[in-house]
């Protein structure tokens, strides 16, 4: 176990580390490191140095997983020099001068972009009553009521962003792409599965929630990339 990397995770919008609670515990049972960030979804820039404090807090190599707009944090992330690879869980990879925006704006608005709600602070909510339609609908009532009105709200800057150099370029990468996500298209996470050149793209029948609905395939994915870096 000494020569294995830890596992950074890193959760995307409208959540926090506790998005992961699935897969902590069966990444724990198996002996590995692990440790998820807390962002606070103020700016890509923000979580990107938030992420970056932790994971050079790490003894050792660090895998780095990020789900959804936790994939565009990774991608920045990802250069600290003990991180040996990234993994992709219905994520976004953005290339250098990327925004989130301008990878939704390849094609039509997903369902889920319905129920987003702006605040009066420049945040950005989904709508408790569309939350399980939108992001989890695969999960159970009482799981996904958890997820809805435990969210935490990402600033709107955050999708206008425009990314920096991708650790995706010089680091490995695997992607899992979540065939009913209702957040991201799941045409568009194909897409950028094949541009980052995953070593592995898992397609999962699942929500944008895959991190939740299958921790074990996202747990499996993981492992596989702990046996090739």
């Amino acid at each position: 176990m000494a020569d294995r990397p830890t596992i950074v995770l890193v959760h995307g919008a409208w959540g926090d580390g506790s998005h992961w609670s699935k897969v902590i515990p069966v990444l724990n049972a198996k002996g590995y490191r692990v440790s998820a960030v807390q962002n606070p979804l103020t700016s890509l820039e923000d979580d990107i140095e938030r992420t970056r404090r932790l994971v050079e807090a790490q003894p050792g190599p660090v895998l780095l997983v990020g789900h959804s707009y936790g994939g565009a944090v990774i991608s920045g992330a990802g250069h600290a020099s003990n991180v040996v690879g990234l993994v992709f869980v219905a994520a976004f990879a953005p290339d250098e001068g990327d925004s989130l925006g301008s990878i939704f704006a390849r094609q039509e608005p997903p369902p889920g972009a319905a129920s987003i709600r702006p605040d009066a602070y420049g945040f950005l909510w989904i709508d408790r009553d569309l939350f399980k339609e939108s992001f989890c609908q695969d999960l159970g009532d009482d799981a996904a009521l958890v997820m809805a009105v435990a969210q935490k709200p990402i600033a709107a800057r955050c999708f206008e962003d425009k990314a920096g150099p991708p650790a995706w370029k010089t680091k490995p990468s695997w992607y899992q792409v979540s065939d009913e996500d209702r957040m991201i298209p799941p045409e568009t996470e194909r897409w950028m599965a094949e541009r980052i050149g995953a070593r592995k793209i898992m397609s999962l029948t699942s929500s944008h929630a895959s991190l939740a609905a299958h921790p074990h395939q996202i747990v499996s994915l993981i492992e596989e990339a702990v046996s090739q870096v």
